[in-house]
């Protein structure tokens, strides 16, 4: 059996989709009502949930007709570079993101119990060591580009010591995976190997050699991982932890840069780097596109059938902004969002993601308050992709600081120990970040 073709399909690729995906949105939601035919790749369809209430529906499994096993769609894919492409982030693993009903409640369970152990306190220390440790690279320079030399490295650093390596070897991790989600060919088969051998590597010494730090914690945890299913849960951690998290840190600076609500200058402006992150969550998730669904029978949704082992995406960034959904201006809450998706596949790392995300902008407008963009915010140019929007650069300007400048810097920040800064962010141990497992004490 092969797929059924859908007609009049929105393409989620090329450079209109990439610069204005909004127009894309709207044309989809006027042809098709909330749910509308699209290609997420050459000859890979899908359908895309672009309706708020449906896509709550969606995710909150109404009807009890959704399933994230997509093992039935995979094996009626065609055999094309688009479908191989597809694939890196559609294909089933077993994980807490492709599972249903007693497997997923018991790998949501490892994930919830393992991230609830992370200390804010502590978290938001370890961010503002490594926040400004890139900094410092390039604070005296008065440009930088947001993006790639702040925004992208901090979730890797940060993950990096969560499970339990040393900063000193996140320069490998960043590599690797830079490689992998960036190249094809030589580079990413390159980038592909080098990150599974971190991985490999994180495990191994982790099995011989316990310690206080989430790698650990996964391996302890009472419902008895195996050491495939703890290969998963650090791959998913890494996998919604990096690209997700930068993308938002680099989202929400973009917005703040260019709007005049939040700042004459950053550090006095009418609204806060929360309500900036929240209107970056509703406008701009950083998973635009994903949530895979598929319907385990016939169903009318909303208006289209959708027939079994059929893909469903639901689109975050088109039901965030339904023209009947969006408010009617920015409220402290902003307005209703699904940045972080609902129902029992919602991530369990909103809370620490927000703080990871909220501490590193503030880091920055705290010691870079007049930051400018050297573009038009029209301007900026993002990544290709179905899935995501994110920025490709985020060029900035700002008056210079200098080591020996008077008043706080990030070269005379707080740190713990009498060390230099960069002397700790390298000795660093996630130990320092965390807390003891209930079940190993």
């Amino acid at each position: 059996m092969t797929l059924r073709y859908l007609p009049d399909a929105g393409k989620l690729y090329g450079p209109e989709w990439t610069r204005d995906p909004q127009a894309v949105y709207a044309r989809l939601r006027e042809r098709h009502g909330p749910v509308a035919p699209v290609e997420i790749a050459p000859g890979v369809q899908a359908h895309l949930v672009i309706g708020y209430q449906a896509a709550v529906d969606v995710l909150t499994n109404a009807g009890g007709v959704w399933s994230k096993d997509s093992r039935p769609w995979q094996v009626r894919l065609p055999d094309t570079p688009g479908a191989a492409a597809a694939l890196g982030m559609l294909a089933h693993r077993t994980n807490v993101l492709y599972s249903d009903g007693a497997d997923h409640a018991r790998y949501r369970k490892v994930m919830t119990d393992c991230y609830g152990m992370i200390q804010p306190h502590k978290l938001r220390d370890m961010v503002i060591e490594v926040s400004d440790s890139l900094i410092r690279r390039f604070a005296a320079t008065g440009s930088a580009d947001l993006a790639t030399e702040f925004a992208r490295p901090i979730p890797l650093r940060v993950f990096n010591l969560l499970l339990g390596r040393p900063d000193a070897d996140s320069a490998a991790l960043i590599s690797a995976l830079y490689d992998m989600m960036e190249a094809d060919g030589e580079a990413g088969a390159r980038g592909t190997e080098a990150y599974y051998r971190y991985i490999t590597e994180l495990i191994e010494a982790k099995y011989a050699d316990r310690g206080d730090d989430l790698t650990s914690w996964f391996i302890d945890h009472p419902v008895g991982l195996s050491r495939q299913e703890v290969l998963e849960a650090l791959v998913v951690t890494l996998a919604a932890g990096f690209d997700p998290m930068a993308s938002l840190i680099s989202n929400t600076i973009s917005r703040m840069v260019s709007d005049d609500r939040y700042y004459n200058s950053l550090s006095n402006g009418a609204l806060s780097t929360y309500d900036a992150l929240l209107e970056a969550l509703r406008a701009e998730p950083p998973m635009a596109n994903y949530g895979p669904y598929f319907t385990t029978r016939a169903v009318d949704f909303h208006g289209t059938w959708i027939q079994p082992a059929e893909l469903v995406l639901v689109s975050y960034a088109a039901a965030n902004t339904e023209p009947a959904h969006v408010p009617d201006e920015l409220r402290s809450d902003g307005g209703a969002y699904l940045g972080f998706g609902a129902g029992a596949h919602r991530c369990p790392a909103a809370d620490p993601a927000t703080l990871i995300a909220m501490t590193a902008i503030e880091r920055l407008t705290s010691h870079l308050s007049d930051l400018e963009l050297t573009v038009p915010r029209e301007e900026l140019e993002w990544r290709p992709g179905p899935f995501i929007r994110s920025l490709a650069g985020l060029p900035v300007r700002f008056t210079p600081i200098r080591p020996d400048q008077p008043g706080e810097s990030p070269w005379s920040a707080h740190h713990p120990s009498s060390s230099t800064p960069s002397e700790q962010t390298s000795q660093a141990r996630p130990a320092d970040y965390a807390t003891s497992a209930p079940w190993s004490s």
